[in-house]
């Protein structure tokens, strides 16, 4: 019998823990909910985050507030989120930014993006659009090369590691010599090339296309390997300057440690509204694609985005900071 205490004692103990795990997910949420954006009001991300944090209000009975934290490539609200009690009550639309990218863009990174987060949900992809003013000189891709060849030192702004990686692409793979600046993030970048400020800017599809629309820019082409479904008109910089990719993904992620079960809660009730026709067509006018991914098949995804993301900054000459 005494030999038998032990086992008994792991199994009441398991049975207590999957109690207790249960009871989180039946309770949860019981409070409002908290949604970090890291980067500004009107990026991408925001868009989507905005999107998303209404669904899960209406369906789980909480107030989600939006709080933008923008800065440092995307790294201050990361950080927020890392260093947040893991109870479901702190979450993060997290990027290809700053869940991958920043490893090999910032020197001293204040957070880990595999070990200090419990992924829940990748929500959609996208890439970027190369955007110049309406009657910049050039009106395609070949035009534009040889007119920035002709004009070295022009400049091109970024907000983000895809739009930073974008332009080092541009220089390294097309052979320019351009002087990029950094942003807070990608709106305000895109608010420089409207004003004169700066020549080129890389924005999500999000931010491009309805200044597209509305003719306050102008896009020369697409960071996708290949045209893009949502502007088919628009061709891929890959065309003329082979190998060329940027392609850009945000998804839902909260501190580690987080309970499974209201990581699991938060991935089913996600992942509905993004299989939604409905969803996927309102984020279609937006320029990006509905990608959703389970918890584990997300978290494995992110390890692969942290490789690809310095092997392409190591290609394209990007330093940390």
């Amino acid at each position: 019998m005494l030999r038998l205490l032990p086992a008994m004692m792991a199994c009441l103990l398991a049975f207590g823990a999957a109690e207790r795990a249960s009871a989180a997910n039946d309770d949860y949420p019981k409070k409002p909910i908290r949604l970090i954006v890291p980067f500004p009001a009107g990026a991408g991300p925001d868009n989507v985050a905005r999107m998303l944090g209404q669904h899960l209000q209406d369906t789980l009975g909480q107030t989600v507030v939006i709080e933008n934290r923008a800065g440092a490539l995307g790294s201050i609200g990361a950080q927020e989120v890392a260093r947040s009690a893991p109870d479901g009550y702190t979450l993060l639309m997290g990027t290809n930014t700053t869940q991958a990218g920043n490893v090999s863009m910032l020197k001293n990174l204040p957070y880990d993006p595999a070990k200090d987060f419990a992924p829940i949900t990748r929500a959609i992809t996208t890439a970027m659009v190369m955007l110049v003013k309406p009657d910049f000189p050039a009106k395609n891709i070949t035009e534009f090369m040889a007119y920035a060849k002709a004009h070295p030192g022009m400049t091109a702004g970024y907000g983000s590691g895809a739009s930073q990686i974008s332009a080092a692409q541009l220089q390294s793979r097309g052979g320019l010599s351009l002087v990029t600046a950094s942003y807070r993030g990608v709106p305000q970048t895109v608010t420089d090339v409207m004003a004169g400020v700066i020549d080129i800017a890389f924005a999500d599809f999000s931010i491009a296309i309805p200044q597209m629309q509305g003719k306050t820019v102008r896009g020369i082409g697409v960071t996708s390997p290949t045209r893009n479904e949502l502007t088919p008109d628009l061709p891929a910089l890959a065309e003329v300057m082979p190998g060329f990719q940027s392609t850009i993904w945000y998804g839902l992620f909260a501190p580690a440690n987080t309970p499974e079960p209201i990581v699991n809660k938060l991935y089913e009730t996600s992942a509905k509204f993004l299989n939604m026709s409905s969803t996927r067509e309102k984020l279609a006018n937006l320029g990006v694609i509905t990608a959703p991914m389970p918890p584990k098949e997300f978290g494995a995804f992110v390890l692969s985005e942290i490789d690809r993301w310095t092997r392409d900054a190591k290609e394209a000459g990007i330093e940390a900071k």
